[in-house]
């Protein structure tokens, strides 16, 4: 892989410019219609056989031998590796305040904060603002598809399936020298990641593709409007 800043900055440069004719620049909200239904349950069912006999296994015995706090100063660290797409996020759609508040998180928590290990920044008042390209190109008006479960990496939208790609390029651990490294990173997080949701499996009701379904797609309403939709389902 290219790692030079300038690659990446042609690679989000082509991202744009592949979008720009779908471009409205007026924000497009979340499509609920799932026509690749057959397909995306099928998806769906073969990351759920993966999640059940691999991933959750490691995940609770990870949750079962780690303290708590422990818990939180990984889930703290890799968060703030996020600010740096949050930034990137923030800086292009020209939110400005959001970009300032998300750098100043970064340089609060990776310096007082241990690497970003001890949020420091959300006591100060500077609370976490999450963006992704995702949702950077429902700003600019780009469409956002149909809903779509992704191998391995779960439920999305075409649109932000599509901000995946430049969201992967501001993570710094895609830039570690050491292939090893970034594995074993990438594995903590995923791990880390995966036990937070442990508890919440509880609260799944009915029909488990579709519940995901209609939460993720809510979730990233909210995240594009700021508004809770209405729960018609």
């Amino acid at each position: 892989m290219n790692h030079s800043p300038a690659f990446i900055v042609r690679s989000v440069v082509v991202m744009v410019l592949t979008l720009f004719p779908a471009l409205t620049f007026g924000t497009e909200p979340v499509s609920y219609d799932d026509p690749l239904e057959s397909w995306n349950r099928r998806v769906f069912k073969l990351n759920d056989t993966l999640d059940h006999y691999a991933l959750k296994p490691v995940a609770k015995t990870y949750h079962f031998v780690t303290p708590g706090p422990v818990q939180t100063l990984v889930s703290n660290f890799f968060s703030n590796l996020g600010e740096l797409r949050n930034i990137a996020s923030a800086g292009i759609q020209l939110k400005g305040q959001d970009a300032l508040v998300s750098s100043g998180r970064f340089i609060i928590n990776s310096t007082a904060g241990i690497l970003g290990l001890i949020d420091v920044a959300t006591p100060m008042g500077l609370d976490k603002r999450y963006s992704d390209f995702g949702l950077a190109f429902a700003n600019w008006g780009v469409p956002s598809g149909p809903y779509l479960v992704l191998p391995l990496l779960g439920p999305s939208t075409f649109r932000s399936g599509v901000g995946r790609i430049p969201d992967a390029f501001t993570n710094p651990v895609a830039y570690h020298d050491s292939e090893r490294d970034r594995w074993i990173l990438d594995g903590i997080d995923l791990i880390n990641r995966r036990a937070q949701f442990l508890d919440a499996e509880e609260l799944i009701l009915g029909d488990r593709y579709t519940f995901i379904r209609d939460t993720y797609l809510q979730r990233r309403e909210y995240l594009i409007t700021g508004q809770l939709p209405e729960d018609d389902f």
